[in-house]
C-alpha cells in the first residue's frame, strides 16, 4: 500500500507589527481549518509565523527585541491552535523565535526555531536554524536591515529527521535551504519530506542584480534539493509587501523527482496541497541517489574540514593525504 501524506502548504500574506499574536493565531486557525476540509493530514507554516519579520530592524540594546520571541511552547496566545489541531485531527509544523530558560550559567539563548505537531497536538520535533543570512551590526546603506546573525544564534540541534506522519520528515528554515549540505545531512538519514519555512525580501541590498532572480532561485535550491536526496520539499513563504518591504512567495510542494506538483498564485493567505506519496522517493534512493552504493566520503574532506574557500594547494593536502603514486 503506498503511504500518502497529505500536505497542506498555508502561505501568509504580511503581518503588520502592530498585528497581535492572538490575530496572527486566528489567521493559521483559519487555514489549518481549510487544510483539514481537503483531507490534508498536516499544514506547514512559513518561519516566523507569529510575528512581523523583525530583523529588519536595528536595536542597540538587543534585549528590546526579546517582545518577538516566544518563552514557551505552547504560550497562551498559541495554545489555540494546538488546541484546534487536536479536535481537527490534523498535524501541523511552524517557525517562532525561541528564548531559552537559563542554563546552568544562567544566559538564555536566541533562536530562530521550527516545530512539528502531530494529530493529538503534541509537539514531537524541533529544529533551530543552522544557517543564518544578513549581519550583525547597522549597516546604513541599506533601505532596512537583515540581523539575523544579531538576534539569533546559530541552531545547536543539528538536521535532524524524525519517524513521524509514517514516514522520516525533517525541517529547515529559510537560508538554511541554499546549501546542499543542509538536504544532504538530511538524505542520509533517510528524509523522505522536508518542511522549510521562509521569509525571503525581493530586494538584497548587497546584491540587487540578483533581485530579478529570486524567486527563480528560491525554486532552484528547492528542487535540487528533493531531487538530488529523493526527497519531497514543502517550501512555504511568508509574502508580499510587509512593513514596505516586498517580500517573494513562491510556496510550492515538489516531488522527489524535482518537479513542482503544486504551486500558490498569490501574495497573500493561501493554502495549496498534495497527496504525497512517500514511496515514491524509493526509485531514487534505491538508484541514481543509492548513497551506500556510490559516495565517496572519503573525497569530501574539504567540505568538513574547512569553512571558507582555501588556495588549491592548501586544498591538495586535504583531499590527497594518501594518493597512489
Amino acid at each position: 500500500m503506498p503511504r500518502i501524506v497529505t500536505v497542506g502548504a498555508a502561505q501568509l500574506g504580511p503581518i503588520a507589527l502592530k498585528e497581535s499574536r492572538a490575530d496572527v493565531v486566528v489567521r493559521l486557525i483559519a487555514l489549518m481549518r481549510q487544510a483539514r476540509d481537503a483531507g490534508c493530514d498536516l499544514v506547514v507554516y512559513p518561519e516566523l509565523a507569529l510575528t512581523t519579520f523583525f530583523p529588519r530592524w536595528f536595536a542597540e540594546d538587543r534585549a528590546k527585541m526579546d517582545r518577538f520571541f516566544e518563552t514557551e511552547m505552547p504560550g497562551p496566545e498559541t495554545q489555540p491552535l494546538f488546541d484546534e489541531a487536536k479536535r481537527l485531527g490534523i498535524g501541523f509544523s511552524f517557525g517562532y523565535a525561541e528564548l531559552t530558560p537559563p542554563d546552568a550559567a544562567g544566559v538564555r539563548h536566541h533562536f530562530n526555531t521550527s516545530i512539528i505537531v502531530d494529530k493529538s497536538g503534541a509537539l514531537v520535533a524541533k529544529y533551530r536554524k543552522i544557517h543564518l543570512p544578513g549581519h550583525a551590526e547597522h549597516e546604513s546603506y541599506r533601505p532596512f536591515q537583515h540581523l539575523e546573525k544579531r538576534y539569533f544564534e546559530p541552531g545547536d540541534l543539528g538536521f535532524g529527521v524524525w519517524e513521524v506522519f509514517g514516514g522520516r520528515l525533517g525541517m529547515c528554515i529559510c537560508n538554511d535551504r541554499r546549501w546542499p549540505e543542509t538536504y544532504r545531512v538530511m538524505g542520509l538519514q533517510g528524509v523522505e519530506m522536508i518542511l522549510l519555512g521562509y521569509n525571503t525580501p525581493v530586494h538584497n541590498p548587497p546584491t540587487p542584480e540578483h533581485d530579478d532572480l529570486s524567486l527563480f532561485h528560491n525554486q532552484l535550491v528547492m528542487q535540487s534539493g528533493a531531487y538530488q536526496n529523493g526527497t519531497w520539499v514543502v517550501g512555504v513563504a511568508k509574502a508580499g509587501p510587509e512593513e514596505g518591504v516586498p517580500m517573494i512567495a513562491g510556496t510550492q510542494i515538489i516531488a522527489p523527482s524535482g518537479q513542482t506538483v503544486a504551486q500558490a498564485a498569490t501574495q497573500g493567505d493561501e493554502l495549496i496541497f498534495a497527496r504525497c506519496d512517500l514511496d515514491l522517493c524509493n526509485s531514487y534512493k534505491a538508484n541514481v541517489f543509492n548513497f551506500a552504493k556510490h559516495r565517496e566520503p572519503a573525497s569530501y574532506r574539504l567540505i568538513v574540514e574547512t569553512k571558507g574557500v582555501v588556495s588549491p594547494a592548501e586544498a591538495r593536502d586535504i583531499i590527497r593525504p594518501q594518493a597512489k603514486g
